[in-house]
């Protein structure tokens, strides 16, 4: 069984800890647009009618709901978090949807995906993957539930290419966030966010550890001058 290392501990407690106010959290990371950056990204997925879709580091449930709005009735979707606050304020919106029946929720770690090799068509993960710790673990999982000719989809904050933007961009998250946030919620949580995003590879880096995982026809796009990417990987 897996164990999650002091950090792991640490970053799920910080969830944990902050899961009520987590939504706004992404509002404010993203400038708002994060909705946006969902819907294209679960666009990228072809999900057959009986397909099952996995959704990782679910959080409050809005890439799983968008799953939900874009695919067939009969596609059910699993989604799953480490932390169990993220999953008490994400079954509060499944009861408040029409889509809630179709989602299921589990409380588990990336790097070990409870479930059987390759039993998924399509797996997700929005602003998630930079809080895993073993990034390589995780992505050999995603690869190892996902059914041949499967594919993944990973939502991610980048940096921006342009040095103008990303100065403004760091200023930004590295001053003016954690001080709006710390009046939110816990400031400790609003400086680790920003700090994880500026410390995250770049799209290249990032590309090639799906690569090395087994992923293969890998693409990726940047969205709104770099803030965010959608990396998409298939397998063989």
């Amino acid at each position: 069984m897996y164990q999650l290392s002091d950090k792991g501990r640490g970053v799920r407690q910080m969830f944990d800890d902050i899961a009520y106010r987590y939504d706004l959290l992404n509002r404010l990371l993203s400038f708002g647009i994060d909705r946006r950056w969902r819907r294209f990204a679960v666009s990228q997925l072809s999900i057959p009618k009986d397909g099952r879709v996995l959704d990782i580091a679910t959080g409050t449930c809005d890439i799983a709901l968008e799953i939900a709005k874009q695919t067939d009735p009969s596609v059910t979707i699993i989604g799953e978090d480490f932390t169990q606050g993220m999953l008490v304020q994400g079954q509060s919106k499944l009861n408040n949807s029409s889509y809630g029946t179709r989602i299921m929720l589990v409380n588990a770690p990336c790097e070990e995906i409870p479930h059987p090799d390759e039993c998924f068509d399509g797996i997700t993960i929005a602003f998630g993957i930079r809080n895993v710790v073993d990034r390589e673990a995780g992505l050999r999982e995603m690869y190892r539930v996902l059914k041949p000719g499967g594919r993944v989809v990973i939502l991610e904050f980048s940096n921006p290419r342009s040095q103008l933007f990303r100065k403004l961009y760091y200023f930004y998250f590295q001053k003016i966030l954690p001080t709006l946030g710390g009046l939110l919620s816990k400031r400790s949580a609003y400086q680790y966010l920003p700090d994880s995003v500026i410390e995250f590879p770049s799209q290249e880096e990032f590309s090639s550890m799906m690569g090395d995982a087994g992923f293969q026809r890998l693409q990726y796009v940047d969205q709104t001058f770099g803030i965010a990417t959608v990396y998409v990987g298939d397998k063989r």
